[in-house]
């Protein structure tokens, strides 16, 4: 009976191992979602990226050019105003006075040189008269039929007749002097009234009020507004001196473009050229300093804002592009993950070039037209399965 048993126990553990299945074969890593783009082939401008001041083309700080009352202010403060528009009214009937008294002055010289020229033409009438009194006189002596002292007084009365006609010739000259004079002195009055309006000398935009109305102003003293002209408006940089001769050699040929971007967050940009380049090369920063020129009739730039500037140097003729969130820092250096055929991943080790926007250059490494991962790339290794997704389901794990 004990045999039978153990005979049966002995059966059963045979079956029980017969039952076990084989191990079970590795099963197939899942496919990560990523999201992809293909290398495209574009020409690419090469720019230095800095960050510039804006500067007004020109300022001017308004000033009287006459000392009196100020009247009235022809704009307000902030306007923009066109080259000749009146801004200040300064009292004029001071000026008014003084030129006619300078009017009375001419009119009375003129009289004057009437005068002289009258009593130049009687004196220069009487010395003649005494020059031919005088040589009959002289002529009658020599025939004895008159006196010696008859004659030597006729020659007296000549001397004395020229002397007067010279006197009377200076007296003409003096008048007149004092009429040039006097003239002067009228013209100097109405430029004085006219001075009592004060236009604007450029177009721009005026500033804060400086002086109100009321206020006695001086000559040339405190300015009473300052204008800055902002069409055309300047941008300041400076940019490595290890570009200065490239810039040189380009903007010979022609002016090199500069775009700019306000520091605002937004998207909205301004393109101008390259207008000056410094003489001298900043010794402190190893910067040379350059000037753009931008139209800025839409007012975007203003005067002391800081702006993102991109000064383009050449253009890269067909270059190969990939977004730049593909490209990512290997233990070797920069790589990329390509898509193979069969939706497998390859490490690509490259060299990536400039960056323009939120598109990078890929200088070696990668083809156009290859297919790229730009998102989802934390989990991925060589051979890695991949399910291409919309970017915004990139990365969220096997599926």
């Amino acid at each position: 009976m004990r045999t039978t048993i153990l005979f049966t126990c002995l059966l059963a553990l045979c079956a029980c191992q017969k039952q076990q299945a084989p191990a079970v074969a590795a099963a197939a890593p899942p496919a990560m979602s990523v999201s992809v783009a293909k290398a495209t082939q574009e020409s690419v401008p090469t720019e230095v990226h800095v960050v510039g001041t804006v500067e007004a083309s020109a300022i001017v700080q308004v000033k009287s050019q006459i000392a009196g009352q100020l009247e009235s202010v022809s704009f307000t403060e902030g306007q923009n105003v066109k080259q000749g528009d009146v801004l200040f009214h300064i009292d004029p009937r001071p000026y008014e006075e003084a030129l006619r008294q300078a009017e009375a002055a001419v009119d009375r010289d003129r009289a004057q040189v009437a005068q002289a020229e009258a009593n130049l033409v009687r004196d220069q009438a009487q010395a003649k008269f005494a020059e031919t009194d005088a040589a009959r006189q002289e002529q009658l002596n020599q025939e004895k039929l008159a006196s010696k002292m008859t004659a030597d007084q006729a020659k007296t009365t000549l001397d004395v007749n020229r002397a007067t006609a010279r006197a009377s010739e200076a007296s003409v000259n003096t008048a007149r002097a004092t009429l040039a004079s006097d003239l002067a002195a009228v013209t100097r009055a109405k430029l004085d009234l006219g001075y009592c309006t004060i236009p604007a000398p450029i177009s721009g935009r005026t500033g804060n009020l400086l002086v109100h109305p009321g206020n006695l102003v001086k000559e040339n003293d405190a300015a009473l507004v300052v204008i800055h002209r902002v069409e055309p408006i300047f941008v300041n940089f400076g940019v490595p001196e290890d570009h200065l001769g490239a810039i040189r050699r380009l903007n010979a040929m022609h002016p090199l473009p500069v775009n700019v971007t306000l520091q605002d967050g937004g998207n909205r940009t301004v393109t101008g050229s390259l207008a000056v380049i410094d003489n001298t090369v900043d010794a402190t920063t190893g910067t040379i300093h350059l000037k753009a020129t931008f139209e800025n009739r839409d007012g975007m730039l203003w005067p002391g804002q800081f702006v993102n500037v991109a000064l383009t140097l050449d253009t890269l003729r067909d270059a190969t592009v990939v977004p730049s969130e593909a490209v990512q820092e290997g233990r070797q250096g920069q790589v990329v993950f390509v898509v193979k055929p069969g939706n497998t991943v390859e490490i690509r080790p490259v060299s990536a070039g400039v960056t323009r926007g939120r598109h990078t250059v890929i200088e070696k490494g990668l083809a156009p037209g290859e297919t790229v991962v730009v998102d989802g790339q934390m989990a991925l290794f060589p051979g890695a399965p991949v399910r291409i997704v919309e970017p915004s389901k990139a990365g969220s794990g096997p599926q």
